[in-house]
């Protein structure tokens, strides 16, 4: 694997997600790192996304992506799958709270680190269950 080439470095940042790999991710991105989520909500810097994947893999502790295909222009590398994870309500992944969607993702890749991640999904499958779950939690 050649982490110049920016298909294999997306892969990689791939596979540290899948592995909850936050230290592995971060050593991934450029300092200037910026996220952009499904709801188009950005996020900027290495350090802050240390937080904010720490705080997404302890409300999935599943959560896993499945790439299929995928393509490269240049530095910019699009990937095509599934993603999916299991709400955890105190500790436990009840069934009920599993999702799976379809998503694509982004990658902008500057010197063999990630620059730019972006997802794009549906993410309201997900939204829905932590809603319900707050509303139960609430009553």
């Amino acid at each position: 694997m050649n982490l110049q080439n920016p298909v294999d470095v997306a892969m990689t940042f791939v596979t540290r997600i899948n592995e909850h790999d936050v230290e592995g991710l971060v050593a991934l991105m450029t300092p200037d790192h910026v996220f952009v989520d499904a709801l188009n909500t950005t996020f900027r810097g290495a350090d802050q996304m240390r937080l904010g994947w720490k705080v997404y893999f302890s409300m999935f502790p599943d959560y896993a992506i499945e790439v299929r295909d995928e393509l490269e222009r240049g530095n910019v590398v699009a990937m095509f799958g599934t993603a999916r994870g299991t709400f955890a309500v105190n500790g436990k992944l009840p069934r009920e709270n599993f999702w799976e969607i379809p998503a694509a993702w982004k990658a902008v890749v500057k010197e063999g680190l990630v620059a730019e991640w972006r997802v794009y999904c549906d993410n309201d499958p997900a939204r829905k269950i932590m809603a319900t779950n707050s509303a139960k939690a609430g009553s």
